[in-house]
């Protein structure tokens, strides 16, 4: 499989080192940044998901007659919608996008943004709920017979979807945790397995955990993987590590977080990324933990610093180790998104050929 990049759609400037000064849904800069992805290598955006966020699934469509190209992900949490209406939801939304649409569902890793919107189900249950979520899709996606479903979470009779989606068989479907529960659900029943960037180390643990539970669902072949990074590029290393340091301080003193989070973070992605901090801030080729640390453990928080070649070479590592989805967002989200479709990109698309001729020859 070639390597893909995954993006992110936002629908304001805002950042961690970058307060938001209009509205929630800047509807030319939704479209301008959805561009700057497509027009620069891109294969894939995500339209990300809390709950007070914007409908993602509304902004994907948006954004579907403004781009030509590039793949749709759009972000799903099994609470909000039924998942018989939410399979036609998605089944629709592939047709306006000319088959362009994947789900990435989240099964919910802050119990209090949960909480916002009605879900008081305890985590282990929550990933009960994502599996049965998915395996429904799944199949209101590709039966041509009424079916019924009599879960733990859901249960209806004869269902039968009269929209199926442009692709086929279905879209593709992603997923992420790190807990016990995500391995098992993950490893079953998705399709791609998103992981946050650790250690390379790290991550070679997390690749033998979902090799074990997809043997264990009998499964012939893992989840394809992806992992997520914060890329910090500048023409030499010394620029690269002075922007990264530069970017720590926004940080510091950027705007306030709005969603809502516990102090300690309850998902064990987080605490694993807490884990890889307090081992240090530099890891392997170009790997830093610093903002990791200083957001306490937030997700996708973890950067890649140094030249286009450094971080290319970085990412070529964890290819390596079976990666093939590479997840990358910036700080200075539309400038970053267009230095790094420009500049690393073709390096790691040039560099995955040469290696996949070799194999061939």
């Amino acid at each position: 499989m070639p390597v893909e990049f995954l993006g992110i759609a936002g629908t304001n400037p805002a950042s961690e080192v970058t307060p938001r000064t209009g509205g929630p849904l800047d509807l030319e800069y939704t479209s301008k940044l959805a561009r700057a992805h497509e027009d620069n290598g891109w294969d894939r955006i995500l339209f990300a998901y809390h709950s007070g966020s914007p409908d993602p699934s509304q902004v994907a469509a948006y954004v579907a007659g403004r781009t030509d190209h590039i793949n749709l992900v759009v972000a799903h949490r099994p609470n909000v919608a039924y998942p018989t209406l939410t399979a036609k939801t998605f089944a629709t939304l592939d047709h306006l996008s000319g088959g362009r649409f994947e789900v990435h569902v989240i099964t919910g890793g802050s119990t209090a943004d949960q909480a916002a919107e009605g879900d008081f189900l305890a985590k282990d249950d929550r990933y009960g709920r994502t599996r049965e979520f998915i395996q429904i899709l799944k199949q209101a996606w590709t039966s041509d017979q009424r079916f019924d479903f009599n879960g733990e979470h859901y249960r209806f009779e004869q269902f039968l979807a009269d929209i199926k989606p442009l692709q086929q068989p279905r879209p593709r479907i992603s997923f992420g945790g790190s807990s016990a529960a995500a391995y098992a659900v993950g490893a079953a029943e998705a399709d791609i397995f998103a992981l946050w960037g650790e250690p390379l180390a790290g991550t070679r643990e997390q690749l033998a955990t979902i090799d074990a539970e997809a043997a264990k669902a009998g499964r012939a072949d893992r989840p394809t993987i992806q992992i997520a990074f914060r890329p910090i590029i500048a023409p030499t290393e010394e620029l690269a590590w002075e922007k990264a340091e530069s970017i720590l301080g926004r940080i510091k003193n950027g705007p306030a977080p709005t969603r809502l989070r516990s102090k300690t973070p309850e998902n064990a992605g987080s605490q694993r990324l807490l884990k890889a901090v307090a081992e240090g801030e530099r890891h392997d080729r170009a790997l830093w933990t610093a903002p990791t640390g200083v957001t306490g453990g937030g997700g996708n928080s973890t950067a890649l610093v140094g030249t286009p070649d450094t971080v290319a070479a970085a990412l070529l590592d964890y290819y390596d180790l079976g990666i093939r989805i590479f997840s990358a967002r910036g700080y200075d989200i539309y400038d970053d998104a267009i230095d790094f479709g420009r500049y690393v990109i073709p390096l790691v698309r040039s560099e995955v050929a040469h290696r996949e001729q070799r194999k061939a020859s």
